[in-house]
C-alpha cells in the first residue's frame, strides 16, 4: 500500500526535509498481487480437436479483452480420460464482478462464447451459457493447497 514519503538524512544524520520520493498529488496504486481463480467444464468428444485448433489461434480481439479485464496468467487444460477442461488464471484488478461485466459487453467475446460453449457441457446446474453470467458456465472450484 502507498505510505507517505520519508524524510531523507543526510550524510551528518540530520533530516534534510527531502523525501525519498518525489511529492505526487495523489497516491499511486501498487498492483494487485492478484487472486486465483481455477474453473472446470465438459469437452464434448467430437469437439476436442477443434477447441484445440482454435485455441492455437484465439481472436486477438478476445486476447486483448482478457487482458483488459486484469486476468494474467491464464491458461487451459485438457484431460482426455474424463473430458474436464481445467481452466486457471490471476485476476490481478480491483472489481472482479465489474470487469466482468465489461468482458461481457464485448460483442466479439461473446461471439467467441457462444462458438466455444458449443464445444463444451457445463457442470452448473442451470447454466445456459457463457453469456448469461449467472450461473457461472464454468464450474469455480474451491483452491485447497497452495505452494508459492
Amino acid at each position: 500500500m502507498w505510505s507517505k514519503p520519508k524524510p531523507v538524512a543526510t550524510a551528518d544524520g540530520s533530516n534534510s526535509g527531502a523525501m525519498d520520493t518525489p511529492a505526487v498529488a495523489s497516491p499511486t496504486r501498487i498492483k494487485n498481487p492478484g487472486r486465483r481463480i481455477a474453473q472446470i467444464v465438459k469437452l464434448r468428444p467430437e469437439y476436442v480437436d477443434r477447441y484445440k485448433e482454435v485455441h492455437a489461434a484465439v481472436w486477438p480481439e478476445v486476447l486483448k479483452q482478457i487482458k483488459d479485464c486484469n486476468i494474467e496468467d491464464y491458461s487451459i487444460y485438457h484431460d482426455a480420460d474424463s473430458g474436464i477442461l481445467f481452466a486457471s488464471f490471476k485476476y490481478v484488478g480491483y472489481d472482479f464482478a465489474g470487469d466482468m461485466e465489461r468482458m461481457r459487453e464485448n460483442p466479439k467475446v461473446r461471439e467467441w462464447w457462444k462458438m466455444t460453449d458449443t464445444f463444451q457441457e457445463s457442470l452448473v446446474p442451470g447454466a445456459t451459457s457463457s453469456e448469461a453470467g449467472e450461473p457461472s458456465w464454468w464450474k469455480p472450484l474451491e483452491e485447497v493447497f497452495y505452494l508459492p
